[in-house]
Parts: C-alpha cells; structure tokens; sequence
C-alpha cells in the first residue's frame, strides 16, 4: 500500500517551528546541547524538504532516457537523508558538544531552555505519534524491526527515525541542560551534546543501509514469489518456472522477469494469447508487478 505524505508534512511543519525556536534560546542561554538540538531540528526539516522532492521526481512518467521511469529518485533522495543525518546532524554535534568541553560556558537562565524543549516535545511527540500510525498501517502484522528490514517505503521510515531521535535527542538535552546547572558544572551540558551527535549518527548508520540496499535493488519478498511461482504453475499450460528475477524501482513498481517451461505442442499463435493471460492473471492479483516480462524456455 502507497504510503502518505502526511508524516512528511507533519514532521516538516513541526521542525521548522522548533529548530528556530531553539536556536534562539540557544543563543539567549548560551547551552550546547541547545545548538545540537538547534541543529539537529534544521537537519530535520531539510530533510523532509528533501525527502518531497524525491517523491516528486519518483512519479515523473517514464521517457525514453529513463525507460523503466524515475522511480529510483525516491531511493536516491532518501539515501542523501541518510548522509546529511550523518555529516550535519551527528558530526556537528559532536564538534559543537567537543569545543563547549574544552571551553566550558554556563548555562544562563536554563527557564528558556525548559520552555521550549516542552515545546518541542509535544510538536515531535504529535510527529512521531503520526509517522507511526502510518508506519503500523503499512506493515500490519509483520513484526516492527522485520517490517522495517522489509520496507520499500524510505519516505515512512526515514520519518518514523527522525522522529523517534527527535524525542530521545529532547531527552538527553533536557536531562543536560538541568544537571549542569543544578551542579554547577557546564561540562554536563557539552556531553549531552555529545549524546546527541551519537544518537543521531547510530540513526544514521542504521539509515544509510536501508537506503543503500534500495538504491542498489532489492528483489522481491521470497514469500511473495513462491505466490506468483504457485499462481503460475497453477495453469494448465505451464510446466514449470525454471528461474526468475526481480527488482524493486519504488514502493510500488516492481519489474519481474519469468522463465517458464510451457507444456509441449503449443502452437506459437496459442503462445501468444496464454502469455498474455498469464500476465494479466499475475497483475490483477499483484497489481505492483508494473514491468512483467515472460520468457518462454
């Protein structure tokens, strides 16, 4: 099932808010867990922007320079998400929460920094609550982490991520900003940031192997195929599928290519009419099958 922009929309709206928001009291209260979340919010919100443009291009009609269509733009964009997660998000959190430890700053009027982390945590909690209902509409029944190895959707679950390290990045720089000035010691502040830029790069890893594995092509589900195998074979004409091959060109587009032993004396006119049958059967019933080619052996 096509998945919904609408987490995309939310997590983008939400973001842009937040990381302004929190940038500003960063800047009033001088906290480096702030900036990391400040940070950390604008990655966001480019990466929405980035994940939409990839859905824009991914249903761009096929041509004749992209003949099997633009489908892979999805996969591509998502897979960029994934480095700007790691370069900016992570890497620079890390280099801002480095430099506070070795120059230690204290936290002024922490009341800012309080206010608007509740703030953010209601926006990114409402995101996250979204991204997944839609996530948990998707897989079903499938268990979360085979779902999320199973997903051909980058747009659900690059989200769903984002999310879910939006709130514990919230945590963290909460749990930062009030130790270190209940203690005194602004030290504390600069770990969580630290914290922060680790969690988003754990993200991040587990982001760029997903993203990575759809760029480079997945085949289809061997469930799946034994269904289209026994779907075939069903028909009175068939022998056998000797071989098969597929591949994933978006969430919804799947080119399959069947080698199928008929059964002997047909005629080459018969030939014709069964594998057009055959195909027909196939994609009523697996209707993301767009590209179906049948090899008689």
């Amino acid at each position: 099932m096509p998945g919904s922009r609408t987490p995309i929309y939310t997590a983008l709206v939400a973001n842009l808010a937040i990381a302004v928001t929190k940038l500003i009291a960063a800047a009033i209260t001088g906290s480096s867990a702030m900036v990391s979340e400040g940070i950390h919010s604008l990655v966001d919100t480019s990466n929405e922007v980035l994940l939409l443009l990839g859905l824009h291009k991914s249903r761009k009609p096929a041509d004749k320079k992209r003949q099997f269509g633009y489908g892979k733009e999805l996969y591509f964009w998502a897979f960029v998400v994934s480095l700007l997660f790691f370069a900016l998000g992570g890497g620079v959190s890390i280099y801002e929460g480095i430099q506070h430890l070795l120059k230690p700053e204290p936290i002024k009027n922490p009341v800012w920094n309080y206010a608007v982390l509740g703030l953010a945590f209601l926006f990114d909690g409402f995101s996250l609550f979204t991204a997944v209902r839609e996530f948990n509409r998707q897989r079903g029944s499938i268990p979360f982490w085979q779902a999320v190895r199973q997903s051909k959707d980058p747009s659900t679950f690059v989200v769903l991520f984002e999310d879910i390290a939006d709130v514990i990045g919230i945590l963290i720089a909460f749990a930062g900003i009030f130790l270190s000035y209940l203690l005194h010691d602004p030290r504390i502040d600069a770990i969580a940031s630290i914290c922060i830029g680790l969690l988003l790069t754990l993200v991040a890893i587990l982001l760029v192997s997903e993203s990575r594995s759809l760029l480079m092509g997945e085949s289809v589900a061997t469930e799946e195929l034994d269904q289209v195998i026994a779907l075939v074979q069903s028909d009175a004409y068939v022998a056998r599928v000797s071989a098969h091959q597929s591949m994933y060109l978006a969430p919804e587009e799947v080119i399959l290519l069947l080698k199928i032993n008929f059964e002997r004396d047909i005629q080459s006119q018969e030939m014709v009419g069964i594998i057009r049958d055959l195909r027909q059967t196939i994609q009523h019933k697996f209707p993301h099958y767009k590209h179906l080619f049948i090899e008689p052996v």
